[in-house]
């Protein structure tokens, strides 16, 4: 028989198994969620496996099955963000996909977790070039692989032109919010700022 290789901390130890363990989804969930609130709380450098274990309400031996260090956890965590990315807008137009987008990403980078554990992933990125590449795949790929899809529907509509500079059309939408919400942390957005916005950036689109 099988037993489960993620056993809670006030359950008594139990003989592992002889083949591979089993790793348990929830546990590992849990971990995941954890880690954010703790990058929330204390920031990387003073971020532990054993805080992430007290949050997850596991033992340290379960998060030691899954990473063998902070920095791998970290960057495992911070890749998938690249997998999941944001969810694609198919309003109909240029402008309708804009302004969906950026009520999306408004909201997402002002969750209290993303305010403070980005910036604060941005720093440890300056010192570490592997959290400096997960966090460059984890942000641009997520971010660029939607705005390349409303690029590519606002072509195919006939709103841009066929030989519209891609990659500058990508920094047009991807570049003010960031900057506002992530760089420099201002406030929420004023009323009408993200349909000001949306209107300068279909311009400016149209304009390539």
């Amino acid at each position: 028989m099988t037993t489960n290789a993620d056993e809670p901390r006030t359950t008594p130890r139990r003989r592992s198994p002889a083949g591979a363990a089993v790793l348990r989804q929830d546990v590992t969930e849990a971990i995941r969620a954890a880690v954010f609130e703790e990058l929330a709380a204390v920031g990387y450098a003073r971020m532990s496996i054993e805080g992430i274990a007290r949050r997850a309400g596991v033992g340290k031996t379960a998060v030691y099955r899954r990473w063998r260090s902070k920095l791998h956890l970290v960057l495992d965590i911070v890749s998938a963000l690249a997998v999941q990315g944001l969810p694609a807008p198919d309003t109909g137009s240029l402008e309708g996909d804009l302004r969906l987008l950026y009520e999306v990403t408004s909201r997402a980078l002002r969750h209290p977790v993303a305010s403070q554990v980005i910036p604060d992933l941005q720093a440890e990125a300056a010192r570490n070039p592997e959290i400096a590449e997960a966090l460059q795949k984890a942000l641009r790929e997520g971010q660029d692989g939607v705005a390349t899809g409303i690029v590519t529907a606002a072509v195919q509509r006939g709103e841009l032109r066929q030989d519209i500079d891609r990659d500058l059309a990508l920094d047009l939408i991807s570049g003010p919010l960031y900057w506002r919400s992530v760089v420099i942390r201002g406030p929420k957005p004023p009323k009408g700022y993200l349909d000001a916005l949306t209107r300068a950036t279909a311009g400016a689109l149209k304009a390539l």
